[in-house]
């Protein structure tokens, strides 16, 4: 099946491999003033194509794709999603604080303009819209209280954020809504987490902020390669599980290294070894469902994607190890599908897609 990428920052493509950074400093010296460049619409229709290219080109058939936060950007981004004919849920990124000045807005500009590019673009084709706060840090209650309504205005409409990525971040929160209890409930308050809710992260959690999550349906964005380089930390997939929170993958490009949902798949398996006890085992099975079924699930799609099974939308990837690679060598030997599977996730690159579909029209 084609891959699900459930949490990918679409100006972020270009800066991709900025190293020696925790997430802050990375957002303030390297993610945001790349993200103000889009202001340009001509750059940034060009940002948007690249994008959309590199995910098809990866094998990634539908994203939720953490957007712009200017319009224009954001219709090239639609735009280009629809041209090439790719799944994705995307919406204006807003924020009214703690950013910089360019990307900053009024929860009144923010609104209005989400809702018309929401009236737009929500429900045309494959798109559909996404209320999308940058991160509780950057939103002042007014802003956060009009997302919440803004994503009851209509059905269908998803909602996605951060959560619980970094100990700095999670203490900025804390001086910043002294009344919340913990991260989670700065969402909560606003009518912000629910079925159609994908947070990415959640790597510090509290063991009552994962009962909340799944009692409310909401989603988590497992973004490993991503907590890897901002050193992060380890995701704590038990617990998730444990807890019955729905989990799925995200690239999170551009912090994370890439958008090919094999290497994120590899980087959750390593994570979950790195844990030792801790960790679950991870099999290429649960890394193909992680991948696919996983995402498709969180994003409430999946009586359409995620599978290739009888009645579902003809999305899907075929993969062909380059002549004389070291994965064909390794296929050549493999003795059994789930063998054949891992050596997929550990070794098939960019380099390995060579068709995909989407709703059965050719992609590449």
């Amino acid at each position: 099946p084609g891959f699900v990428d459930c949490h990918v920052h679409f100006p972020q493509i270009g800066v991709i491999g900025a190293l020696g950074l925790g997430l802050l400093d990375w957002l303030r010296s390297v993610a945001l003033p790349e993200e103000a460049r889009l202001a340009d619409p001509g750059y940034a229709g060009v940002v948007a194509d690249r994008f959309v290219r590199g995910l098809a080109g990866n094998g990634t058939t539908t994203a939720l794709v953490f957007g712009s936060h200017f319009v224009s950007a954001q219709e090239a981004l639609f735009a280009a999603a629809e041209s090439l004919g790719l799944r994705i849920a995307s919406g204006l990124v807003v924020s009214d604080r703690g950013l910089i000045p360019e990307l900053e807005v009024s929860p009144d500009v923010a609104v209005s303009s989400s809702r018309d590019l929401m009236r737009r673009w929500h429900g045309r084709g494959l798109v559909r819209y996404a209320v999308t706060p940058r991160f509780s840090v950057s939103c002042s209650e007014e802003l956060l209280a009009a997302c919440g309504e803004l994503a009851r205005s209509a059905p269908g409409v998803l909602v996605t954020s951060h959560l619980n990525e970094t100990l700095g971040e999670i203490s900025l929160v804390k001086d910043l809504f002294p009344w919340a209890s913990d991260y989670l409930e700065t969402y909560e308050r606003f009518g912000l987490v629910g079925e159609g809710s994908v947070f990415a992260h959640d790597v510090h959690v509290a063991p009552s902020e994962l009962l909340r999550l799944a009692g409310a349906g909401a989603a988590v964005a497992h973004c490993p390669s991503s907590n890897a380089f901002l050193g992060s930390g380890l995701f704590p997939l038990r617990h998730h599980l444990d807890a019955g929170v729905w989990v799925a993958l995200g690239t999170d490009v551009g912090a994370g290294t890439g958008l090919s949902m094999l290497k994120e798949g590899l980087m959750a398996y390593q994570a979950q070894m790195n844990l030792g006890v801790a960790g679950v085992r991870l099999g290429p099975a649960h890394l193909l469902w992680l991948a696919t079924a996983a995402g498709a699930a969180a994003l409430g799609l999946s009586d359409e994607v995620g599978a290739l099974s009888p009645g579902m939308s003809a999305d899907f990837v075929l993969l062909r190890p380059p002549v004389g690679s070291t994965l064909a060598a390794v296929l050549e030997r493999s003795e059994s599908f789930e063998a054949a599977l891992g050596a997929l996730f550990t070794l098939a690159r960019e380099e390995s897609v060579v068709g995909v579909r989407v709703a059965g029209r050719v992609v590449i």
